[in-house]
């Protein structure tokens, strides 16, 4: 059935209403049909358009078929996995790809000992505390009783190597029924019980559980039988506690613990970037999106996942993971994560690793010009320049490699091509402001020449027979235009890989072929809702038309460079709200676009790092870019608030940056829209460490308003028809004042 969507129309008393389209159209459509009417909506793409479209992602390719979140202290390397239904704690995959942690441990409610949130009809949640943190909070009816149940990982430095759990259970009763809580342990082994916890044969502490509980031997549970306003509680070890240790429960262990994991959660956030928007759900995102990708950190090691086929390091994904906690500031523990990346290798990537080690190097460079770091992995940037410097042939190209790591067809690669000229362009720029002219001058001379033998390949391998022109990955002829894209398994490997093709700028940015990759992903079926469309391997989907999302965080950063704030915000949002659990903000590799049913979607393998890096970086450059928009490999351009929602300025609403790391320093600003005033104020500490060429602050006001002036102090400043002023002239503390009217 359609959907009828009726807005009203900001200020003026109008109503559009349109008929949206079907599921079966929009999978069948070459024309993100639903990402084309969120741009038609008053004042643009929006979460609240988004998120009824689909039922929420809920369910994966386990045995336990809920989706897992997990729990861990941050750098951990053992993590435990808690279902999203509330069922268990490490419940066992059952299905290839997972890896299985601890003892399963089920969790079952009332006299009848049902699989606690079995009935999605009667569960509510999963709910994050104060929205953000990772304790997680779900609630099922059962009977004429509601269960609540809590969890969370010990952040207490002696227990959280064990990935030890806490988990609370409560009860609120409509009526006089027997209400029981169940803990069925999935032991291989023999269990036994005494003084508060329960062990295996080894003699090892698995778990803990207070005096509420009583032991049943014969059938190997613990059950407890509440009373009104009684609460369980347990301690859950994935890793067994071989050693003695006092229960962690004792002494209101649970309420103590809690509390701890909560003010250290909070001080890991309190030392990046802080960020206030006037959508509450955004900022509950990005706070629990950086906490997430705490978790996801294995020592020194930005994980793709974690306890299952995806528990590995992935060059790509766990660059654009860690390059997002470094444009949070989280610039020393990115310095961590981005150092084993350096070490990466896989048959046929090779090459195109090294592009993208060298790029990482820049990167980290631009945004601390932290020399230290640039001469201490010297040997192993040197060593990939040499790679790909020595890999040329008579044409000054590479050779053949994989088409990306899913595919080992050996190829003559534009993504390769593309990261190898990028890494070695920027790496040239970085050595020059580092005071190693002699090879900075020389690798700007052969990335100069490199990218001149690539678009002479290019524009020998377009296809100008297709509208708009078709740009391949595979040059000279390897491959064909595909349409739809995603009707193939190469035309959705395409798809994926063209988003490094339009990142990596090798193209040239804003060029007619730059275009016509963008617009083909547009016009021939390569997008739902903004996010990248794959055609996902038969089996357990439900439908062939499925997302891969967290490639196409490229496409929407270049849509924000390329100034299509509006586009781009299509991408964000359906991210934001299809492309991430409800509530929990978890993303996987793929999900289906077709719902498996009326309470949620299907997808692939959660948690993802790299879809957590698509919200986070895309909210960064939606508030701050530092672009290099002359091409030169240098960052040049600081442009402020340049892609907000037009909502954010509303009247009366605040938005607030504070401790931004950009290419030119540190920066913060606060917003004040003040509509019926007629201003918007704004109060900026710009960068002072590194000089800006330009400096521009853009205030996005919703439809029926403009800004028809700026001023700082007594100087007026010249303000464009986007309400873009140019501020290239200040630095440090200044205050803007904003003229609006409304038109």
């Amino acid at each position: 059935m359609a959907v009828l969507v009726v807005a009203v129309l900001a200020g003026v008393g109008r109503t559009r209403a349109e008929r949206l389209a079907t599921v079966e159209e929009v999978v069948h459509s070459k024309i993100d049909l639903w990402g084309e009417a969120a741009l038609r909506q008053p004042n643009g793409p929006s979460y609240e358009f988004f998120e009824p479209l689909l039922p929420a992602l809920r369910y994966v390719s386990a045995d336990f078929h809920y989706y897992p979140i997990v729990l861990s202290a941050p750098f951990a390397k053992q993590k435990a996995r808690l279902i999203s239904n509330g069922s268990g704690i490490n419940l066992r995959g059952g299905a290839r790809g997972w890896r299985d942690v601890g003892v399963p441990v089920m969790f079952r409610v009332g006299p009848d000992e049902f699989l606690f949130g079995n009935n999605v009809q009667h569960l509510e949640g999963p709910h994050l505390a104060e929205g953000f943190l990772p304790i997680v909070e779900m609630n099922c009816k059962h009977g004429e009783c509601s269960y609540s149940e809590e969890s969370f990982a010990a952040m207490d430095p002696a227990l959280c190597d064990h990935a030890l759990v806490f988990t609370r259970f409560g009860v609120k009763q409509a009526r006089k029924t027997p209400m029981r809580v169940c803990v069925q342990v999935d032991s291989k082994t023999a269990i036994k019980a005494g003084e508060g916890r329960l062990q295996n044969e080894k003699g090892e502490t698995i778990l803990w559980f207070d005096g509420n509980w009583k032991w049943e031997a014969t059938r190997g549970l613990l059950s407890c039988d509440f009373k009104t306003n009684l609460t369980a509680t347990l301690a859950i070890a994935t890793v067994p506690f071989a050693e003695a240790v006092a229960s962690p429960l004792a002494t209101n262990g649970y309420v103590a613990q809690r509390d701890l994991a909560v003010n250290e959660w909070k001080k890991l956030l309190d030392r990046g970037m802080k960020v206030e928007v006037p959508e509450p759900l955004v900022n509950n995102a990005w706070r629990s999106l950086i906490l997430q990708n705490f978790s996801l950190m294995n020592g020194n090691s930005m994980r793709y996942s974690a306890a299952n086929q995806y528990d590995s390091v992935y060059e790509s994904e766990g660059s654009d993971a860690t390059t997002a906690m470094l444009l949070w500031g989280f610039t020393k523990e990115s310095a961590r994560l981005f150092e084993p990346l350096m070490d990466v290798s896989r048959k046929g990537m090779e090459l195109n690793y090294a592009g993208q080690k060298l790029e990482n190097v820049a990167v980290y460079f631009w945004e601390t010009r932290d020399k230290q770091f640039l001469d201490s992995l010297r040997p192993k940037w040197e060593r990939e320049v040499q790679r790909i410097v020595g890999a040329r042939d008579s044409r000054g190209l590479l050779p053949r490699g994989s088409y990306c790591n899913d595919i080992p067809m050996p190829i003559i690669s534009l993504n390769t091509h593309g990261k190898c000229w990028r890494g070695l362009r920027d790496l040239s720029k970085v050595l020059g402001e580092a005071g190693y002219e002699e090879e900075s001058k020389r690798l700007t001379r052969v990335s100069s020449e490199f990218r001149s033998n690539i678009l002479t390949a290019v524009d020998q391998s377009i296809f100008t027979n297709t509208q708009p022109p078709f740009v391949p990955i595979a040059l000279f002829g390897d491959e064909q235009p595909c349409d739809p894209i995603c009707a193939t398994k190469m035309g959705s490997y395409w798809n994926l890989v063209s988003n490094f093709v339009l990142n990596f700028g090798a193209l040239e940015p804003g060029s007619q072929r730059e275009t016509w990759l963008t617009q083909y992903i547009q016009q021939h079926g390569g997008l739902c809702m903004g996010m990248a469309r794959s055609l996902p391997a038969p089996g357990w989907w439900v439908s062939p038309h499925n997302m891969n999302p967290l490639y196409g965080m490229h496409y929407g950063l270049t849509l924000l460079r390329r100034d299509e704030p509006d586009r781009a915000l299509v991408t964000f949002y359906g991210m934001l709200a299809q492309g991430l659990t409800r509530e929990t903000f978890v993303a996987g590799e793929g999900n289906s676009i077709v719902p498996l049913d009326a309470f949620g979607r299907q997808f692939m393998m959660p948690p993802n790092s790299g879809g957590n890096a698509h919200v986070l970086q895309m909210l960064r450059y939606l508030l701050v870019q530092d672009f290099d928009l002359n091409d030169d490999g240098e960052p040049d351009t600081l442009r402020l608030c340049f892609s907000t929602p037009r909502r954010w300025l509303e009247d009366g609403k605040t938005i607030a940056v504070e401790d931004a790391p950009t290419a030119f320093g540190p920066l913060s600003m606060k917003v004040q829209s003040k509509l019926k005033a007629g201003e918007v104020d704004v109060e900026l500490s710009l960068p002072v460490r590194n000089k800006v060429a330009r400096t521009l602050f853009r205030a996005r006001l919703p439809e029926g308003w403009k800004v028809i002036s700026a001023n700082v102090g007594a100087k007026e400043f010249v303000v464009d028809d986007s309400g873009t002023v140019d501020l290239a002239t200040l630095a440090g503390k200044q205050n803007v004042r904003f003229k609006v009217v409304r038109q």
